[in-house]
């Protein structure tokens, strides 16, 4: 299977990567690093753009691939919404992010650091951290500590309602996340004595999600 690299820098791993895959590409924001890869990698695997904002059929067109990188903190999140809108496309991911950032990817129920973009990873990935790296592996030393994480794509990784409303209510439900579903779902929830209304959004699984969603009558 192809993969793609995001954000690879001056390169660190990207000949490794180059030679281990058959089908490999980078995507590198920057020109400047773009010319130091170009004296290792032929420069028809790089591809010169701000990922966030690329059309992915540039990459491999309609073709499966995997996708890694050394995530730039100040996007890792929007990251991960882009690896949601294309997972027909992406079965697994494999990246560095800000250690905080990867717990809330990764949190499960009953803790407090599950969120939205737990719970919409998780409706499609299954999320698992694989280690921790010290600000000291680096140099310069960032000063946060980093994760390894997997996302790997569920066997049946869309679900079983209708997406956009979900979304919407778990957005709705962590926005206010101290209050109990009952109060933040009443406007557009006709049942209110549900039992699972009366737990508060971090007491809820990404199946609970989608069953609320299935009371909201169109």
């Amino acid at each position: 299977m192809p993969l793609v690299e995001v954000g690879p820098g001056q390169g660190i791993l990207t000949r490794d990567l180059y030679d281990t895959y058959q089908k490999f590409k980078a995507v590198e924001f920057d020109r400047d690093m773009i010319a130091i890869l170009e004296a290792d990698i032929p420069s028809k695997s790089l591809i010169q753009a701000d990922f966030l904002r690329l059309d992915i059929r540039e990459l491999f067109g309609d073709k499966q691939y995997c996708l890694a990188g050394n995530f730039p903190y100040n996007i890792s999140t929007q990251i991960i919404f882009k690896l949601i809108e294309n997972r027909e496309r992406i079965p697994v991911m494999v990246g560095m992010f800000q250690k905080e950032v990867a717990e809330r990817i990764c949190a499960t129920p009953q803790g407090k650091k599950i969120g939205i973009i737990s719970i919409l990873a998780q409706a499609h990935y299954k999320a698992e951290k694989i280690f921790d790296i010290s600000p000291l592996a680096f140099d310069p030393p960032p000063r946060v500590d980093s994760s390894i994480i997997v996302l790997t794509r569920r066997e049946n990784f869309e679900i079983d309602c209708d997406y956009k409303t979900f979304k919407k209510i778990v957005k709705m439900a962590y926005g206010q996340r101290r209050k109990k579903l009952r109060n933040t779902l009443k406007s557009v929830l006709e049942d209110l004595e549900n039992p699972i209304l009366q737990k508060r959004p971090e007491e809820l699984s990404v199946q609970d999600f989608i069953d609320i969603t299935k009371l909201i009558k169109k």
